[in-house]
């Protein structure tokens, strides 16, 4: 078998700059989420905090990293293209300003009604009230660091569309070395604590955040100075390019909107499940996430300025194989960790988080998730891919619609596999949801030629590999819990062997991505 070809330079070198920064921002991540486990287990405690930190999540997603960042890139890209450099960074000037006011008025807002959101998002916390009550006091704390990591999400956008990608991907890193400062903060000192409070536990961690936005900010403008891209604060009125990127960004507020209404249908629904749902899939998703950032998110990220370039200059073809090739490279990452999260979850739950106040109810809850999380992977993957193509060719429209099924499909799969099988039946309905979309989104692309029946079979390979990857690891698992007893080992091996076994295979038979190991 001839080595498989990928001409996709542009967006390979982004793919690397994102994803080694990605990485290991989502490494200290997950070291992060252990010292959340080990400190609050999956209780009360973890609980509060959660539900406290999704509100300026959601808000962060829908604002910025999701609809903005989608509808700013090809606009920035169009008017630098059409007229001059100068004349899109006044564009940034533009969207900043009105972002931070208008965040900033968001937030003041959010301060006031706290004590009447937080009971709507978790309704569940109503029959423990100092779960209640902390949670606003976290929310109220966390709530400013909106304005703060949209403000950075901007920035990093900015940066993207000048091929420089490592800083925004680097950013979260100071977001999770913040978190961890304050968990052990909180894990040295919660032994000399005479009264062990929801509050005394997570009230570091809420303060952590917020310096972390801080530290983003400082981060961010350092890097745009450096490279002359810092825009100014000087407003001069809404030019017509501006005009059209906020149309564009309404339907795009409401897709990024729907993903995060899945994510809060979730929590809504857990908080009435038995105490410790809302961590149980919280932990189960961040084991998934660590794939889905490193490969969806890395990939789409570069994936979105290139595919933007290339329609403001009229490379339809350039466009349809672009996707072609980093579909590719999605599935050559994103379905050997699929399946190695099927067959081991249980071990890298227990391996990973299975220590102090998590126990082993909370490890074999977490893995149920974590499987049902995992089925809707490659669709994760997928779905970053194919809405770029829409976002640069301006039809955000299109993903609106998709979404606002899926959140449909979303909310029934997940009222009716709740009834069935509690919190996993809440991410088996997100996987479901996705596919669907996913599915959508393909169909689109295939009646406007952006995708092709043949970028498929290529995947063939790759599919047979991780089977036989998967049965190996399974049975090398067997053997391993009988040697050891301290499960992270077993971990840490299986993850060794997985990588091995795949990568030899891909050398072996010829399906490696070209261009991924070449130096930048």
């Amino acid at each position: 078998m001839t080595k498989v070809e990928l001409s996709i330079n542009p967006v390979m070198r982004g793919f690397r700059q994102v994803g080694f920064f990605t990485g290991i921002s989502r490494i200290l991540g997950l070291i992060r989420d252990i010292l959340f486990a080990l400190v609050l287990g999956a209780g009360a405690a973890s609980d509060a905090f959660l539900v406290a930190l999704k509100l300026p999540n959601l808000f962060r997603r829908i604002t910025a990293e999701g609809a903005l960042t989608n509808v700013f890139l090809p606009a920035y890209e169009t008017v630098a293209a059409n007229k001059n450099e100068k004349s899109a960074l006044q564009l940034v000037t533009e969207v900043q300003v009105l972002l931070v006011l208008s965040l900033s008025f968001l937030v003041i807002v959010f301060e006031l009604l706290m004590p009447y959101i937080i009971p709507l998002l978790a309704p569940g916390f109503k029959a423990t009230a100092d779960r209640l009550e902390t949670a606003i006091l976290l929310a109220r704390i966390t709530m400013p660091y909106l304005v703060m990591i949209s403000l950075v999400a901007l920035w990093s956008a900015l940066l993207n569309t000048h091929r420089i990608f490592w800083p925004g991907a680097a950013a979260p890193i100071l977001l999770n070395l913040a978190l961890i400062v304050g968990a052990g903060g909180v894990f040295f000192s919660a032994g000399q604590l005479t009264d062990k409070t929801l509050l005394s536990l997570t009230l570091p961690l809420a303060v952590s955040v917020v310096i972390a936005g801080f530290l983003q900010l400082l981060f961010l403008k350092i890097i745009l100075v450096k490279h002359q891209l810092m825009p100014s604060w000087r407003w001069r009125g809404i030019s017509d390019a501006s005009k059209k990127m906020w149309r564009s960004f309404v339907p795009a507020a409401f897709s990024a909107g729907s993903v995060q209404i899945n994510i809060f249908v979730d929590m809504i629904l857990a908080s009435t499940l038995p105490i410790g749902a809302i961590s149980w899939l919280y932990y189960g998703d961040r084991i998934t996430q660590l794939p889905l950032g490193i490969i969806g998110i890395a990939l789409g990220t570069a994936l979105l300025p290139h595919l933007s370039r290339l329609h403001a200059k009229g490379e339809r073809q350039e466009m349809a194989k672009s996707l072609s090739n980093s579909l590719y490279l999605g599935g050559f990452f994103a379905l050997p960790a699929t399946a190695a999260l099927l067959v081991l979850s249980p071990i890298i739950i227990s391996g990973i988080f299975g220590y102090g106040a998590f126990d082993s109810t909370d490890v074999g809850a977490t893995a149920s998730a974590l499987i049902a999380y995992g089925i809707g992977l490659p669709a994760f993957v997928a779905q970053k891919l194919f809405q770029s193509v829409f976002y640069a060719s301006n039809r955000p429209a299109i993903i609106l619609r998709i979404s606002l099924a899926t959140v449909a499909v979303n909310i029934i799969l997940s009222v009716i596999l709740m009834q069935y099988f509690g919190h996993i039946g809440l991410a088996l309905g997100t996987s479901i949801a996705i596919w669907l979309g996913v599915f959508c989104q393909a169909i689109l692309l295939f009646k406007d030629q952006y995708l092709s029946a043949k970028s498929f079979p290529k995947l063939l390979p790759i599919i047979l590999s991780c089977i036989l990857m998967a049965v190996i690891l399974k049975l090398l698992n067997i053997w391993l819990t009988t040697i050891f007893q301290t499960d992270i080992y077993i971990v840490i091996i299986l993850v060794i062997a997985g990588l091995c076994v795949y990568f030899g295979m891909a050398r072996i038979a010829g399906f490696w991505p070209s261009g991924l190991l070449k130096t930048v």
